[in-house]
């Protein structure tokens, strides 16, 4: 997922990959043009795809050509950093090596060219430079020397938010909450930002909604599942027979300081037209019922029969009818071609069988365009894609 992660979020932030990077994607270190600073700490504090994020002072392929990149490296932008009242430290990080002690004393004092006059502090420096070598993916061949070095000062990175957002800590959880993680994700997929309107038509127990709302967006959504949606029936935990009385997707919101950007859930079936036409919003995160874990459901009649013509005005009293998999995704990108802003996205997953996959099986709609398709395996025959698409075409 990284890759469209990152794309998204530039997009979001301004920036662009720059072109000096060849895209390996599956590199670990990519190189970034990003106007400011300000915007590199945006986009940090959202990812969860990416670690670290480094001003670069300078890379090549072997020591000699980092160090001649570094020599041509502006002064001015090192001074500020340099001075002789700031501390300092230098890291080391090799992917898909491990140095010993000596060898990495030996690299971090071939940089004694640069003008560094402040004090070394391994504790608590203000300033934090790594060295950062990329010896390959592949564990069981690994080179002498690495293929890229790279420098740089190091600027911001976060990986809290998954752990301080997971399902394990959640107040209200159901069978098929979904992970973190994986929300965060599908919320930078969908570029969530401050004072969007993010709706999910399968809502269950909101876990999509706490995601967008993190990011400061009003959230609300719709479950055909009364109880889902009220927080009664059985217990997802272990050891506990029935939710509480305050197990609802409020109360998790609560639990986050969230809950000033829930406007509601409904109990709805989201095949059948609730909201009037002009109800607008910016994007739409959801996670469709497949009917492995979470069964599909949708409104139907106890007389319905094919002919829709013969229903008369008695038949008003609702049961619940299958829902065709095929006719949960084709109603989900007519209703978002219909009800997002224009430049929104609907971003969901989509269950497939690997051994018949190709990318025609993507469901298409004349006014979505697909920005980006990610795969989450889930066993040897079966996986989920992760489909981002962006309205682009007025709905007629």
């Amino acid at each position: 997922f990284s890759l469209q992660e990152i794309t998204s979020l530039l997009s979001l932030y301004g920036g662009q990959f720059s072109g000096e990077q060849e895209m390996r994607i599956n590199s670990p270190f990519w190189i970034l043009s990003i106007p400011s600073e300000e915007m590199a700490r945006g986009l940090m504090k959202r990812t969860v795809c990416a670690k670290s994020i480094f001003e670069l002072w300078g890379h090549g392929r072997s020591a000699e050509e980092l160090y001649g990149s570094l020599k041509n490296y502006p002064m001015d932008k090192m001074l500020p950093y340099l001075q002789s009242d700031s501390t300092y430290k230098v890291h080391i990080h090799t992917f898909n090596k491990t140095l010993t002690q000596a060898q990495k004393i030996k690299k971090i004092d071939a940089l004694e060219f640069l003008p560094f006059k402040g004090k070394v502090n391994l504790k608590n420096p203000e300033h934090i430079f790594w060295i950062l070598e990329d010896y390959g993916m592949d564990p069981n061949n690994v080179p002498e020397e690495p293929f890229h070095l790279y420098f740089g000062r190091w600027v911001h990175g976060q990986r809290e938010l998954i752990e301080s957002y997971s399902v394990k800590k959640r107040h209200f959880i159901g069978n098929t909450s979904m992970d973190a993680c994986l929300s965060f994700i599908m919320a930078n997929h969908g570029r969530v930002k401050p004072d969007d309107v993010v709706y999910d038509p399968f809502v269950g127990t909101g876990g999509l909604l706490i995601s967008s709302a993190h990011f400061g967006a009003y959230v609300c959504g719709a479950d055909i599942d009364y109880n889902t949606i009220h927080g009664l029936g059985k217990a997802s935990r272990k050891n506990q027979k029935w939710r509480g009385p305050d197990e609802n997707i409020r109360a998790n919101l609560r639990q986050y300081g969230l809950e000033k950007y829930y406007l509601d859930a409904l109990v709805a079936d989201s095949s059948r037209p609730i909201w009037r036409k002009g109800m607008l919003f910016d994007a739409i995160v959801t996670d469709p019922p497949y009917g492995i874990r979470e069964a599909t459901r949708r409104m139907g009649s106890q007389k319905e029969t094919v002919k829709s013509a013969e229903r008369s005005t008695e038949n008003h009293v609702f049961v619940s009818s299958s829902y065709h998999l095929s006719d949960i995704f084709f109603d989900l990108l007519k209703f978002a071609a219909e009800y997002l802003v224009m430049g929104g996205r609907l971003v969901y997953w989509l269950p497939i069988y690997r051994p018949e996959y190709t990318e025609e099986i993507i469901p298409c709609h004349p006014c979505l365009k697909l920005i980006s398709n990610c795969e989450q395996m889930l066993s040897s025959h079966t996986s989920r894609r992760l489909i981002t698409m962006e309205k682009v075409k007025e709905y007629k």
